[in-house]
């Protein structure tokens, strides 16, 4: 902040407020901030209803936790950030002078053009500049606690597949599959409970296996067709992603020559992960495997993973693709996705990563081949 000359940072990702405070509510559909000035304490705003449930989360104390009036919610004329700016000047969050710039979170989900207006309106002669992630890239390198956290994700991560890639069967209607996998990533491991997921499980199935990001109907799985699972394990808000793919009977060539290029192309991505790399550098390590065999992939091969809330698990930080010069360091982690789209058919393995001082510690410990259901 002192770098960017900001008097103070409005902080408004629920995965960033959580990371300073700890506060953890499904209060994050309505306005709130957490609003952090240069000198001073953090002050959180919410809704009155949600800020009471900030001393059951976050380690601040009362007098920094406001809740805004219910009059407030979902009005056409007037907005919370009305309010919250009020009281950003009453209390003095800012300062005072000339040319006081202010942070805030440009592309947060959870920040609306109406909110970016209200705040504007509400302080007039500051400057408002897009903090560009600020937050999530000093979240980027974890600490040993929070390695401990994704470890534990892992785990539940692993088990749901196992029960996803069980469920997948002939017959069987894809809603109640989710259903197991939702149960499996809530109930979590017998030494730790799982926590929501900031993504629902999705499972691609047949043609719409050639595309990504498709949930689940009341369609049943038939003989012949291959599905892609991803989901993730969570565990206080910690993401470990991961993805397979289950054919219902023998293979098609095609799928199973791409399952091996894959599989190869993984263990020389984890091969190739290192601190000091660049993500460049893993992309094209990644490149170099598949374009033997003819193969292209247009989209990113990962992503920096950690905290995590609906709509997205990954932390918007480093992506593994071309031209991207990030310097790798131990303590990052990531969501290695190696989906392959094709023309009515598709195939994703994908495993959750921490950098170690020399390598690379996988999250989980669940084969990398294509499997074969029933």
């Amino acid at each position: 902040m002192a770098e960017r000359s900001f008097a103070a940072l409005v902080v408004t990702d629920p995965a960033n407020i959580y990371y300073l405070t700890g506060y953890n509510a499904w209060s994050f559909y309505t306005p709130q901030c957490l609003v952090v000035p240069a000198d001073g304490a953090p002050i959180l705003f919410a809704r009155a209803m949600d800020a009471a449930g900030a001393g059951f989360t976050a380690w601040l104390p009362p007098e920094q936790v406001e809740g805004y009036p219910e009059e407030l919610v979902h009005r056409p004329k007037v907005h919370p950030y009305d309010w919250i700016a009020e009281r950003v000047r009453e209390r003095g969050l800012i300062g005072t002078g000339q040319d006081v710039c202010v942070g805030f979170e440009g592309d947060s989900a959870f920040f609306t053009a109406r909110a970016y207006l209200a705040l504007s309106a509400g302080l007039p002669g500051v400057r408002l500049e897009d903090s560009r992630e600020l937050v999530n890239w000093v979240r980027v390198v974890k600490s040993g606690h929070e390695l401990a956290q994704m470890r534990i994700a892992g785990a539940i991560a692993q088990q749901a597949m196992e029960v996803a890639l069980q469920a997948v069967a002939v017959g069987r209607r894809q809603c109640d599959v989710a259903a197991e996998i939702t149960a499996a990533q809530t109930r979590g491991t017998a030494g730790h409970g799982g926590d929501y997921p900031a993504i629902v499980p999705m499972l691609p199935t047949g043609k719409g296996a050639g595309t990504p990001h498709l949930t689940w109907t009341d369609e049943k799985f038939l003989a012949g067709e291959a599905t892609t699972v991803e989901l993730a394990g969570v565990h206080r808000r910690y993401h470990s992603p991961l993805a397979r793919t289950i054919m219902l009977g023998e293979p098609p060539r095609r799928l199973a020559d791409t399952a091996a290029i894959v599989r190869d192309g993984m263990a020389e991505v984890l091969a190739t992960l290192r601190p000091g790399r660049t993500a460049h550098e893993i992309h094209a390590a990644w490149n170099a495997v598949i374009s033997v065999h003819g193969l292209t992939k247009d989209s990113r091969i990962g992503y920096s993973i950690g905290l995590g809330y609906p709509p997205d698990w990954g932390e918007r930080t480093v992506s593994l693709r071309p031209g991207e010069h990030t310097v790798l360091e131990a303590g990052m982690c990531f969501h290695v996705i190696l989906g392959m789209w094709m023309d009515g058919w598709g195939y994703e393995l994908s495993e959750p990563v921490a950098l170690t001082a020399d390598g690379v510690e996988r999250l989980t410990d669940l084969t990398q081949n294509l499997t074969i259901g029933r």
